[in-house]
């Protein structure tokens, strides 16, 4: 790491060696004093650029998201240009999947990175990440929300609110602890499989999800 930053300008070198840091040690065991000790930087310098461990986490954020959505935007515009303004909840699970695919070739942990970002995210003491993340990106990924709507089995808007959270931790799930589940299927396979793979397997999964039928009685019968 220490190579990559030394030519990088202060801003820069703070960023990765956070970014570094975090994909190794997690956010919250990561302190402001191992971050400036990777980035050869003093702690003025983090407050000047970031103002704050918290400022440094949104630009962890900021860094995945801004490349995400707008890659997102170009795919849902170019498939609307293909001649058909109908976009089935299937096909949009896979854009996004390749777009998670090619955030993820772009720096070493980014998309592991970004799952445990989202996790955190919903601690109940990351209410100004929260805000953060409303605040700067509902508003880019909601169109193609709407059109998971519009394809999705009729449900009321609570349910439909559900079924988009259940997507979301099963990728954080799965891609949050990706080495881990491929060392547990490791015992019941022949090979390591790449995460492209097992995208692949959870587009037919989440697109039953939201295709199934709403049901009015909430008791479970097992």
């Amino acid at each position: 790491m220490k190579g990559q930053l030394k030519d990088a300008n202060t801003a820069t070198r703070i960023i990765l060696a956070a970014e570094q840091l975090f994909a190794e040690r997690g956010f919250a065991e990561t302190t402001m004093r191992q971050i400036t000790a990777a980035a050869d930087v003093n702690l003025a310098a983090v407050n000047y650029h970031y103002g704050s461990k918290h400022g440094l986490i949104e630009a962890v954020a900021t860094r995945f998201l801004d490349p995400l959505c707008a890659r997102l935007e170009q795919l849902l515009a170019e498939r609307r240009a293909s001649g058909t303004e109908f976009i089935g909840v299937e096909e949009l699970i896979e854009i996004l999947m390749v777009a998670l695919l090619e955030a993820r070739e772009d720096r070493e942990h980014s998309l592991s990175l970004f799952m445990h970002l989202l996790d955190l995210a919903y601690a109940p003491d990351q209410e100004s990440l929260r805000k953060f993340l409303m605040q700067h990106y509902a508003g880019r990924i909601e169109p193609m929300v709407t059109l998971v709507r519009q394809d999705a089995a009729p449900m009321e808007n609570d349910e439909f609110f559900w079924r988009l959270h259940f997507l979301l931790g099963a990728l954080i799930f799965t891609l949050s602890n990706y080495s881990t589940l491929n060392l547990l299927n490791a015992r019941n396979s022949d090979g390591r499989v790449d995460i492209e793979r097992t995208l692949h397997r959870m587009v037919p999964v989440l697109t039953a999800g939201f295709h199934a039928r709403s049901e009015k009685n909430w008791v479970c019968r097992i």
